[in-house]
């Protein structure tokens, strides 16, 4: 029995979903494609179904990782408190730490998007920059161009301290890494 467009679009969203969750997990290239199809509650055959290759998934599950980060990320403008210290106490916290599949995709797969095909690479470079402007409004005051560089340079902090955080053996340090690189950024 065929399925309908709705049901094939809907298999689709949960294999980019499932993806995007793997992929943070376990790393891209660890992460086969019967591993994937097997989490998503599928059979490997019915992948080519729905994606022309597994570079298209990787790039689909990409924006999928990027979009939920920039949920994460998104300060409600009457916030009582500074809306940059709001984004770094969520993003360098023990929980997005200890939750990759959930987790920022630049800190559990910055080193597999090096690598990724140009298409990929584009998409991740396009979320970057959406996070950066998310980031570079809560630096009031200064010039749209100082803003997004002072922006980026606090995204690579926290990806940076993520990324080390969750690296480490010893739960204390890397505590206190999360806690002195919040600061550091909220600082700016």
């Amino acid at each position: 029995m065929r399925k309908s467009k709705q049901e094939a679009a809907a298999t689709r969203e949960r294999i980019v979903a499932t993806a995007a969750a793997e992929f943070r997990q376990n790393g891209i290239g660890a992460t086969g494609l019967s591993d994937l199809m097997a989490a998503a509650g599928l059979t490997h055959g019915g992948f080519y179904r729905h994606f022309e290759s597994r570079n298209e998934v990787v790039a689909e599950a990409c924006v999928a990782a990027i979009e939920s980060i920039a949920t994460m990320l998104a300060v409600a403008p009457d916030s009582r408190r500074n809306g940059l210290d709001v984004i770094t106490a969520r993003y360098l916290s023990r929980d997005h730490r200890d939750g990759r599949s959930k987790g920022c995709p630049f800190a559990s797969l910055g080193s597999e998007l090096v690598r990724a095909d140009k298409h990929t690479r584009a998409v991740a470079t396009e979320g970057l920059l959406k996070i950066v402007d998310t980031l570079s409004r809560h630096f009031k005051g200064a010039r749209p161009d100082v803003a997004r560089r002072r922006a980026l340079v606090a995204l690579s902090t926290m990806v940076g301290a993520l990324t080390l955080s969750r690296m480490m053996i010893q739960t204390e340090l890397s505590d206190l890494l999360l806690q002195d690189a919040s600061e550091h950024v909220s600082a700016e």
